[in-house]
This record gives structure tokens, C-alpha cells and sequence, in this order.
């Protein structure tokens, strides 16, 4: 007898919710509730003009952004690419990659993981950051964790380049 995920409905208001320094994060589906865990889906509403993240690539999984509301910006290896509302950005794993709200208004992303579990990773660090900074070595063994490299000295750069503001 196969088992399948109960049917689920989830309403703009719906799902966990935190920060990631410079944006937000709101868990919708999780590995857990696919019937394979072949993927999971996060939102990330960013502010205007904010970096995500610094540089950094996934050995396990692939990432699709896929835009609500406003403008993406993102970095993929050597390229610059731009998105509006109703684009999809893949961010392949192993490739550096970055991404940011490129306009003077919020921008709102779907994260398509793929596989899924890589949303585990978001879910400490929400759990992490609201109990103040967390330490940068517990940081680097939970990046090592989920197969996630990063390069923080590309920061700066990136927030002069782009105009931006990281948290």
C-alpha cells in the first residue's frame, strides 16, 4: 500500500516564517510533505536594494527563483542576469552564485529547491539568528552540513557593485 502527503493548502499568511540577516523566509513546503522530497519550496521577500547572501554554491541541490513581485538581480558564475515578475532564474548546484532585490521597491521570490532538505539549512539559521549573531564557526559547520560554500569577502564587493546594503 503506497502512502501520499495529505493534500495542503498554504495561504499567504501560512508556513514558519524569519529573518536571514538582509531578507525573510517563509517555509511552505518541505521535503517532508513531497512524496519523493524531490524538491521544497521557501519564499524570500527581500528589501529594496539587499543582497541575500554573499557569493556561495551548492554541491546538492538546484535552485529556481521564480519572481512574484518586484526585481531580482542576480550573479550566476560570470553572468548578471535581471528578473521581473513572472521570470525564473536557475541557479544550478556547484555553479557561485548570488542574488539580491535590484529595485527601489521590495522584491518577493519563490525558491524552488531542488532536491529538497537544503531548506533545513534556512530553518537553523532562523532558529540561530533569534538567539542574537550566531558564531562564525558554528556557521561554517552547518554550511559544511549542507554542502554549502561561501565566500563572505565577496560582501563588500558585491554591495559596492550593485549598490546594495547586507544586514
Amino acid at each position: 500500500m503506497s502512502t501520499h502527503p495529505a493534500p495542503k493548502i498554504v495561504g499567504p499568511r501560512d508556513g514558519k516564517a524569519g529573518r536571514l540577516g538582509s531578507i525573510g523566509v517563509r517555509f511552505m513546503i518541505g521535503m517532508e510533505e513531497t512524496a519523493t522530497g524531490g524538491f521544497s519550496l521557501v519564499e524570500h521577500p527581500m528589501p529594496p536594494r539587499h543582497l541575500a547572501a554573499p557569493l556561495h554554491r551548492h554541491s546538492r541541490e538546484d535552485e529556481y527563483s521564480y519572481v512574484l513581485e518586484g526585481r531580482m538581480g542576480a550573479l550566476l558564475g560570470d553572468d548578471v542576469v535581471y528578473a521581473e515578475a513572472g521570470d525564473l532564474v536557475h541557479k544550478p548546484r556547484n555553479q557561485w552564485h548570488t542574488f539580491w532585490s535590484a529595485g527601489d521597491e521590495p522584491c518577493r521570490i519563490l525558491e524552488i529547491i531542488s532536491p529538497g532538505g537544503f531548506e533545513r539549512y534556512f530553518d537553523e539559521l532562523v532558529d540561530a539568528g533569534a538567539a542574537g549573531r550566531p558564531d562564525p564557526e558554528w556557521l561554517a559547520a552547518l554550511a559544511a552540513r549542507y554542502g554549502l560554500e561561501h565566500d563572505v569577502a565577496s560582501i563588500p564587493v558585491l554591495c559596492e557593485r550593485f549598490g546594495l546594503t547586507f544586514a
